[in-house]
């Protein structure tokens, strides 16, 4: 096969993660420009009211919840190369995640930055997962009716595509 057969640049439409034959590639991106890599994904964990205020009063059995979510929604972001089998290992530069806590949810924020030559959206989107279902799993015994929902990206901005928010660019 030639040693250009993967280096193609997709056209309009096209899925990058298939090669000309349609067999998995993880993409070559050599050849891309480093840049500042920014994305922010957002995430909801609905539950009772009761579940709300154990975990705002820090009554959960298995302890701080946010504080647990928190460490291992950083873990798994850092790890997202891991889990998604066409993601490259990034060097993180930086990663927040945030809680806000409802009547009867948690909304779950999470910023993920690099310098590299791939964004950074399935880091995000993984961070805001690992920390739902941790809440979840943390609060379980109280609350069986934990609905983990709307995982999505919120913004994301560097490489050549530029800028996209959700609220002006394309949210569904």
């Amino acid at each position: 096969m030639p040693d250009d057969a993967n280096r193609t640049e997709p056209s309009e439409g096209r899925l990058t993660h298939f090669d000309r034959d349609g067999r998995a590639r993880m993409v070559d991106v050599g050849a891309k420009e480093t840049t500042r890599r920014v994305a922010i994904a957002s995430g909801i964990v609905t539950m009772q009211q009761s579940t709300v205020d154990l975990i705002r009063d820090g009554r959960a059995a298995k302890g701080d919840v946010l504080a647990v979510a928190q460490v291992a929604a950083i873990m798994a972001a850092k790890r997202t190369h891991e889990l998604i089998p066409m993601c490259h290992p990034l060097m993180l530069t930086g990663i927040d995640v945030d809680f806000a806590l409802q009547a009867t949810a948690i909304e779950i924020e999470a910023r993920v930055e690099t310098r590299g030559q791939t964004g950074v959206e399935m880091e995000a989107l993984t961070a805001v997962s690992v920390a739902a279902l941790t809440i979840y799993d943390m609060v379980k015994a109280a609350d069986r009716g934990l609905i983990i929902g709307s995982i999505q990206l919120e913004h994301k901005e560097g490489g050549r595509s530029g800028v996209w928010n959700r609220i002006t660019d394309g949210g569904n």
